[in-house]
């Protein structure tokens, strides 16, 4: 039976859903083996650590765009390309290639064993829609058809915390935030930016992180999403082992 009070029920994806940093590695990988046949000099200079480095300086350097991951990475090879002395025009195409290669192997995702079958359980009975920082494509991964709507940062023009994606998630289910309960793993851009807009939010504590101690405790902790099924139709969650967790979402 259907919580009384949640119409919509919004998900972070990287780490919560799914693993992040295990498909962020393959996928860059896979670019600097597309890159190394066709830029050799851009890879005998850098590796994947030091592309994430740039990428890094190149957000910092340009706030504006950080929001939009598959931008920066775009912008970050062919900067690097034409700084090789590969014409303007090669290296803008060879940067929107790598991109494509990097999405590519950026789907190919292997959910938590608990997210698939909870996932198509709660909806039946509730508006799914995920939020992202990232930007996979949930209808490319063996989630397709499980969420309503999704929701980039990309989309939005600004990444969370900010509450511009939260209220687009909103909007698009015709939802108001207290009929909202918003899961994700990280404390400050999942569960506090949730609460800033009036979302009850809960916390996917997959690896056995510490909470913040200066932030207020979530409604509830959970390190399976079995567990959450369980508080949603009045039960207390089951106790569950954690399952290891890369990195928050992928530069």
């Amino acid at each position: 039976m259907p919580h009384p009070r949640f119409r919509l029920i919004t998900f972070d994806l990287d780490d919560t859903v799914w693993p992040c940093e295990p498909v962020i590695r393959a996928a860059e990988e896979a670019v600097l083996d597309w890159l190394g046949a066709r830029a050799p000099r851009l890879t005998d200079r850098h590796d994947r650590l030091s592309l994430r480095e740039h990428r890094g300086r190149l957000m910092a350097e340009r706030p504006e765009l950080a929001h939009d991951l598959g931008l920066i990475r775009r912008l970050s090879i062919a900067t690097l390309l034409t700084e090789l002395d590969y014409p303007a025009e090669l290296a803008d195409r060879l940067a929107a290639e790598a991109l494509a290669v990097f999405m590519a192997q950026r789907n190919r995702i292997a959910p938590f064993a608990d997210a698939e079958p909870v996932l198509r359980r709660l909806a039946a009975d509730y508006l799914l829609v995920s939020i992202t920082n990232g930007n996979a494509d949930p209808e490319l991964t063996p989630l397709s058809g499980v969420f309503h709507h999704h929701v980039t940062a990309a989309r939005a023009g600004a990444a969370k915390p900010d509450p511009t994606v939260f209220s687009l998630a909103l909007a698009l289910a015709g939802c108001a935030p207290d009929e909202c309960l918003h899961l994700g793993d990280e404390p400050y851009l999942d569960v506090e930016g949730a609460r800033r807009l009036g979302i009850e939010a809960i916390w996917v504590n997959r690896s056995g992180r510490s909470w913040p101690t200066d932030l207020e405790p979530p409604t509830l902790t959970i390190t399976d999403l079995h567990q959450l099924a369980d508080w949603l139709d009045g039960r207390p969650p089951a106790a569950t082992p954690a399952e290891p967790s890369g990195d928050p979402d992928g530069v």
